[in-house]
């Protein structure tokens, strides 16, 4: 008899065990979204006495491997992320295991273009500039590609400054690069008529032009650390930088933002996008988690409550372009309900 109590009660103890495998949640990706979600993480546990979540910076990309690597609480619950999640990289989530994940829409972030305010005019300063400027290969006036010829911004375009192009930016792994190479060099690419035109003959070869960067010192790669990329214009008055518009608000004290297309980076252009290099940031959920990991459904209600996310919000102080005030409720339903995303959405 005293056998099979023992054995019931290390069943149940199991059982427990299982129910409840880490007491601690564990976050990973987007160094833009991180501020915001340590944020979220130290209110979450001032509130309810609990740990605070684990929170790194491995950025976009490097946070999508680690979060779809598995379904086992040995992998992270939830990842920033500063571009929405990719059909690739959710079709190798589902093949992991990690068949049922929440999308947070957790607001918007403008990818700026910054320097030193001691740094010299960059009058007119555009988005084909800033292809024609960094890109690994570029049309000559016969339309032909060519191995990127500029060394200074005012070959570029002759009312930008004289000196050496110099642009301090994120690594490939990070969801700041992957805007960037979208929005900023395609963007510009697409302003050129003989790369239009190659957009519509061989969409595949056009992405491969527009989003190269060349690779002889002009674009600096700075880690996955914005601030980083803050401290080097500081030491620098010629280097442009480039991260999120958070950033910039954070320091606009010693940073000058880029109007591009003649546009100023600003929370209003930033939402209604007419700053050209606006993006949607998130936060995804792993849902087989949420019963395995203490605390993580009263972490996401509080990341998509009205003191977080809403217009007036702690994150709004911390720089966050909120998402609008009637959108907050059916985010915040879907994300405390934790409903699926669908893989045909993206």
């Amino acid at each position: 008899m005293k056998k099979l109590v023992l054995a019931v009660a290390t069943a149940l103890a199991l059982s427990a065990t299982a129910a409840q495998a880490r007491d601690n949640i564990e976050i990973v990706g987007s160094s833009t979204v991180y501020p915001f979600t340590t944020t979220v993480a130290e209110q979450f546990s001032k509130k309810t006495g609990s740990p605070a979540p684990k929170v790194e910076s491995t950025g976009t990309g490097g946070g999508m491997k680690l979060f779809c690597a598995g379904a086992g609480v040995e992998t992270p619950d939830l990842t920033n992320a500063s571009r929405r999640m990719k059909k690739s990289e959710f079709e190798n989530c589902q093949k992991n295991g990690v068949d049922a994940i929440t999308e947070i829409h957790m607001g918007y972030d403008g990818l700026t273009i910054a320097q030193s305010k001691s740094g010299p005019e960059f009058k007119n300063f555009s988005l084909k500039d800033l292809y024609m400027a960094l890109a690994k290969e570029i049309p000559n006036e016969k339309g032909e590609l060519v191995a990127n010829p500029y060394k200074m911004w005012n070959e570029v375009n002759p009312e930008l400054p004289a000196i050496k192009i110099e642009v301090i930016g994120p690594p490939p792994t990070s969801g700041t690069r992957d805007s960037f190479n979208e929005l900023g060099m395609e963007g510009g690419c697409k302003k050129i008529d003989s790369l239009k035109a190659l957009h519509d003959s061989d969409k595949k070869k056009f992405e491969s032009v527009c989003r190269t960067i060349r690779e002889d010192g002009a674009y600096i790669e700075a880690g996955e650390n914005d601030n980083l990329i803050v401290q080097k214009l500081e030491t620098n008055a010629n280097a442009l930088g480039a991260f999120g518009f958070s950033f910039l608000e954070q320091n606009e004290d010693k940073l000058n933002g880029l109007a591009l297309d003649g546009v100023k980076p600003s929370p209003e252009a930033v939402i209604d996008k007419t700053y050209p290099m606006s993006r949607a940031m998130y936060v995804y959920v792993k849902n087989s988690h949420v019963d395995q990991v203490k605390g993580i459904k009263e972490f996401v209600a509080e990341y998509v409550s009205t003191d977080a996310m809403g217009e007036d919000g702690y994150l709004a102080d911390k720089g966050l372009v909120t998402v609008p005030a009637d959108k907050l409720p059916e985010i915040a339903k879907n994300a405390t309900a934790f409903t699926p995303m669908k893989g045909d959405d993206l």
